[in-house]
């Protein structure tokens, strides 16, 4: 394929959200604990999942789709307390065959406070069966490249 008729990759989905800490999720110096990232970062996920008009529970005409997660990481660049407000920028930084990385910045009053990542493979779910990790199907992937923002699945 030459480069003039060469398809250019999809510009990445940024999407953005923020979080108000709270006191649940702080320590006992009043800021907020390490954990907390991890249940922020599946929450996005799944918010992310829902603006594209899915959920981290889908179904098609073969079954129930699922997300289990295989690898979760954040590095911590500053600290936040009870209250503040956070800003977070997601987006797909990697989308396997199988699987997709979301990257994930978090960041107060324009300071950096933490950078995570989530890998997730798509899966198909059977009631007898282990989940199944299968090719993440066209429609999805539509979604992912901003390419579809029409239909809503369950």
């Amino acid at each position: 394929m030459s480069r003039s008729t060469k398809r250019a990759a999809p510009k990445p989905i940024i999407f953005e959200t923020t979080r108000r800490v709270e006191f649940r999720d702080t320590d006992a110096a009043g800021i907020m604990h390490f954990s907390a990232f991890f249940n922020y970062m599946e929450q996005i996920e799944h918010e992310f999942l829902r603006n594209l008009g899915m959920s981290v529970l889908s179904a098609d005409e073969e079954g129930a789709i699922s997300w289990p997660r295989v690898s979760a990481s954040c590095d911590y660049r500053g600290a936040v307390q009870f209250e503040d407000v956070l800003d977070v920028e997601m987006q797909i930084v990697r989308r396997g065959e199988k699987s997709v990385t979301y990257g994930f910045m978090f960041t107060h009053k324009k300071r950096p406070v933490a950078q995570g990542q989530l890998t997730a493979v798509c899966c198909r779910l059977d009631a007898k069966a282990p989940p199944r990790s299968i090719p993440i199907p066209d429609w999805i992937v539509a979604k992912f490249e901003g390419r579809d923002k029409g239909k809503k699945r369950r």
